[in-house]
């Protein structure tokens, strides 16, 4: 089966190492038991529990330490690192929280210059902490050129830090709080690292109703000396985006382990339940939905896990991943969102009741669209790439897959965040010809459609400058690679040409609807009007192939349940 399951722990590592700790982490939460989990979720208990497991096992000083700093064997690894994310998040985004927050705080310590806080970290990271990445302020949220943390120079070389940072997870218990500002006097940009515990740090509140704990934070004439400074100036501004590069990734990650959870719970109780004489999954409509569902899961996978080969093979010629990443942390979170909508109307009241995970998913998969940068700061991003990805491809080595057990350095040494609009891509037509299905045809076309208009009809200034246009020009340009990074990933993670038609079903539709809306902006002129139009087009109709995945489909009825679980 393709999806992740705890009861078999089918992820691939590179090493018995990193399996072995995989699979207690799985069976920290299997023991636990759903009863238990609920209740912490439902009484917003903070997973103390959690971080004392993983100080026990050293899970975050094996994930988060690179090569040259802690054990020996210590590295970074992508790979093992977004396989982690999954798994935590299957088991509710509060555990995942905990990790991913971390790994902001942690990223622009080993992005620094400053090996005397390295060397710290790596320790905290052995003594069990968590960390922290002070960044969002309550005036200013994404904005973040508009800093007012400052750091007051003195007479002696220090520094006092004064300000407030709004909106940070583990900002109650970390022990490094990796804090962005600004020095008063060269109105520079700087990394600093602060304690929780200190008495200078104030801990105002949790800013969320929830089990996750996102705190706002003071800083009181704070002391901060030299070893406390990470980067200064332009590398800070550039290790503060660099961070997001690497940390936003496990949004997608996240969202990919909860819908799995919340569809093994839907389609085990439409299943098992009986109406009018008829189980439900019989229902034609729910068939449909659990088809989609499945077909959507698999692509966000699919999709996912060969976005982790660009992010592992990067460096300085080929920074393909800056498209493919940001796309990970919107496009995947979002469909998130919208299968476990969609598998709601199958679970329908049950959905509601406080003893299932699904209760969780439902509550929990709509932040992760809303982290680590707005959906529309990420398509703004995105239709940077779209010239040279749709006109002008480049000519690169074929990447194969990265589970090796290689530190990820580059990640860390990026460089600067600029030029994002010379970056080339490999040539996407390739890829789409290396297969001829009816679905992959008609999504062909539909690509030269969306081509013809950015050419024949191309958007004026004023649309350029609209972001309700570029947002859904963005969402289209998105499909193209998200189609075709799924077709280059296929073989490796088993999806056969069944399932590759299916996937392709929803990216037509979803393409057409995407059309449909740029048809329809106001400043559109008739032949931008007429073009768009043009684009629209409906998949293939194949009842046989339908019923082929839904027997895949069907087969992970009862393939999971959690310890206590009643359905």
């Amino acid at each position: 089966m393709i999806l992740f399951n705890p009861k078999e722990h089918n992820i691939k590592y590179g090493d018995e190492k990193t399996c072995a700790m995989m699979q207690k982490v799985i069976d920290h939460f299997e023991e636990k038991g759903l009863k238990s989990l609920k209740k912490d979720w439902h009484e917003k208990v903070w997973n103390y529990e959690f971080v004392k497991f993983m100080k026990e096992n050293q899970v975050m000083a094996t994930l988060m330490t690179p090569a040259g700093y802690g054990a020996k064997d210590s590295r970074w690894d992508t790979h093992r690192n977004v396989m982690f994310a999954e798994i935590t998040a299957f088991y509710g985004i509060t555990y995942w929280y905990t990790y991913q927050v971390s790994m902001l705080g942690l990223c622009p310590v080993w992005m620094g210059s400053n090996e005397e806080v390295k060397h710290k970290t790596a320790q905290l990271l052995q003594d069990g902490e968590v960390f922290a990445f002070g960044l969002s302020e309550k005036e200013h949220g994404a904005d973040i050129y508009s800093s007012d943390m400052m750091l007051y120079p003195q007479e002696d070389g220090t520094y006092k830090a004064n300000g407030d940072k709004y909106y940070i997870g583990n900002g109650n218990e970390a022990a490094l709080v990796s804090t962005f500002a600004k020095i008063d006097d060269s109105g520079e940009y700087v990394f600093f690292a602060v304690d929780s515990k200190h008495e200078k740090y104030e801990c105002v509140k949790n800013t969320v109703n929830q089990q996750n704990y996102v705190a706002e934070y003071r800083l009181h004439d704070y002391p901060i000396s030299r070893a406390d400074i990470m980067e200064e100036g332009p590398d800070a501004w550039d290790n503060m985006l660099n961070t997001i590069n690497v940390c936003k990734f496990n949004l997608g990650w996240g969202a990919i382990g909860i819908t799995t959870h919340a569809f093994y719970e839907a389609i085990s109780h439409a299943a098992g339940r009986n109406l009018y004489g008829r189980y439900v999954t019989d229902f034609p409509h729910v068939k449909n939905i659990l088809v989609e569902s499945y077909a959507r899961i698999v692509a966000m996978k699919t999709f996912a896990e060969r976005t982790i080969d660009y992010m592992r093979a990067a460096n300085e010629n080929d920074r393909r991943y800056l498209l493919f990443n940001p796309m990970v942390k919107m496009k995947v979170t979002r469909e998130g969102e919208s299968v476990v909508q969609s598998l709601w109307d199958v679970i329908a009241a049950k959905g509601f009741e406080a003893e299932p995970f699904f209760e969780v998913a439902v509550n929990e998969i709509p932040m992760l669209p809303k982290l680590e940068g707005t959906v529309h700061v990420n398509i703004a991003l995105i239709v940077k790439f779209m010239n040279n990805f749709l006109f002008d491809p480049g000519e690169f080595i074929e990447i194969g897959k990265m589970h090796d057990t290689e530190n990820d350095d580059f990640l860390f040494n990026q460089g600067p965040t600029r030029g994002l609009g010379e970056i080339q891509f490999h040539d996407y037509n390739k890829v789409y010809d290396s297969m001829d299905t009816p679905n992959i045809s008609i999504f062909k076309e539909q690509i030269l459609g969306f081509k013809d208009f950015l050419t024949k009809a191309t958007p004026d200034k004023n649309q350029t400058k609209d972001i309700d246009y570029l947002l859904t020009l963005g969402d289209l340009f998105c499909l193209i690679p998200y189609g075709q990074l799924i077709i280059e990933n296929k073989d490796h993670m088993g999806v056969n040409d069944d399932m590759i038609e299916s996937i392709f079903d929803f990216i037509i539709c979803d393409f057409s609807k995407l059309a449909t809306e740029l048809m329809m902006k106001p400043s559109n002129s008739d032949t931008q009007r007429e073009l768009a139009k043009a684009i629209l087009r409906s998949p293939n109709s194949d009842t046989q192939l339908f019923e082929r995945v839904w027997e895949e489909v069907y087969a992970y009825k009862d393939a999971y349940k959690m310890r206590d679980q009643d359905f």
